[in-house]
């Protein structure tokens, strides 16, 4: 059967519909280009990096990373928390979240003499070396020297034959904890069991 020229035919899910000559078909909107990913601008941020930026400054024979604030970066240095960091970089009177790598080198050699020199403007208790077993004296370690330090004291133990240097030799656990259940070395594993003897007759 022929569809009358007056009439369109449009099938949607099956159905037929008609439509008069004279109603325009919807136009259809145009989709937005999406822009290339080559033609993004650059972030703001790197546009901010000085010339003179360092990205790797060294501190007490570390490595900082430039990108890491003055107080998180301190923190790198073997020996620093973050209180003995905050300390120091308050003693500087330096903006604590200022990129440690925008510093300049003089400031950076300022902030070193600083750190090296924390024992004699902190209180006692918080310094990590109190009451040298050769010296007698307070004193905050850094970097290499407290791994020479630490194991200076673990073969002292061990020379003196006192609990603690024995238990250091035989690698178990040496403040006082439960071997039982944990810290358990050996390639035995498991429960051993003691097999049930056959009974008297």
């Amino acid at each position: 059967m022929a569809v009358p020229p007056a009439r369109i035919r449009h099938a949607i899910g099956g159905s037929i519909l008609a439509q008069p000559e004279n109603q325009d078909m919807p136009e259809k909107k145009e989709k937005k280009q999406k822009k290339d990913k080559g033609e993004q601008k650059p972030s703001p941020k790197a546009e901010k990096k000085d010339e003179n930026f360092r990205y790797i400054v060294r501190i007490a024979n570390t490595d900082i990373d430039g990108n890491r604030t003055l107080e998180l970066g301190l923190q790198s240095v073997k020996g620093v928390g973050p209180r003995v960091a905050a300390i120091v970089a308050r003693k500087t009177g330096l903006d604590p979240r200022v990129k440690i790598g925008e510093l300049s080198e003089a400031q950076t050699e300022e902030i070193e003499k600083i750190l090296l020199s924390y024992s004699e403007y902190a209180p006692t208790w918080a310094i990590n070396r109190q009451h040298d077993f050769e010296t007698g004296e307070d004193m905050h370690i850094f970097g290499v020297d407290l791994d020479v330090v630490r194991k200076d004291d673990i073969n002292r133990l061990k020379m003196i034959r006192c609990y603690r240097g024995v238990r250091h030799e035989q690698g178990q656990k040496v403040r006082g904890q439960r071997t039982r259940s944990n810290g358990r070395t050996g390639l035995t594993v498991g429960v051993s069991r003691t097999k049930n003897q056959p009974g008297k007759k």
